[in-house]
């Protein structure tokens, strides 16, 4: 299968309100990725390399929207069993590779590292949206994990 290189040109979107205080933090970001584990039915044979870390039998997808919400990439039909830096790796090695602008950015989750053209949270830090119920950051930390979490929110997939 083959995509038309039409559809995989960055579009411009004007993001307004709400949407768009989210993202003023992350000028340069072009959008989200992450992965997100499909159930499928296999083989018997093949159950173990389709079984992921929570122990049911998946392919991994990994997928990169854009700040509005249209998907930039996807990458089908990895194994369940496969680590986000694998399939990662992957997509940005393949013929119809994974490409990022210089200069640009995606929003990941600490499954990442950073490096160029990814911008993971810190770790060890509070992080997802539901921990910040009934609290404010009380450090810098804190703050730019609020914010990675807010801007990433809509965009993740699953």
């Amino acid at each position: 299968m083959k995509v038309s290189k039409d559809y995989l040109n960055f579009q411009p979107c004007t993001l307004e309100g709400a949407e768009a205080n989210k993202w003023r933090w992350f000028e340069r970001c072009i959008g989200a990725l992450d992965e997100t584990h499909i159930p499928v039915t296999v083989s018997p044979d093949e159950r173990p390399r389709y079984r992921n870390r929570k122990g049911d039998v998946s392919t991994n997808v990994l997928a990169a929207c854009g700040p509005d919400l249209r998907f930039i990439y996807v990458l089908p039909g990895w194994e369940g069993s496969a680590g986000d830096s694998r399939v990662l790796r992957d997509a940005l090695r393949r013929q119809n590779k994974l490409e990022i602008p210089t200069g640009k950015y995606f929003l990941v989750d600490a499954g990442y590292t950073n490096g160029p053209g990814f911008l993971a949270p810190y770790r060890g830090t509070r992080y997802h949206l539901n921990e910040w119920i009934g609290n404010t950051p009380q450090s810098y930390k804190e703050l730019f994990n609020l914010r990675h979490a807010s801007a990433r929110c809509n965009r993740k997939v699953e």
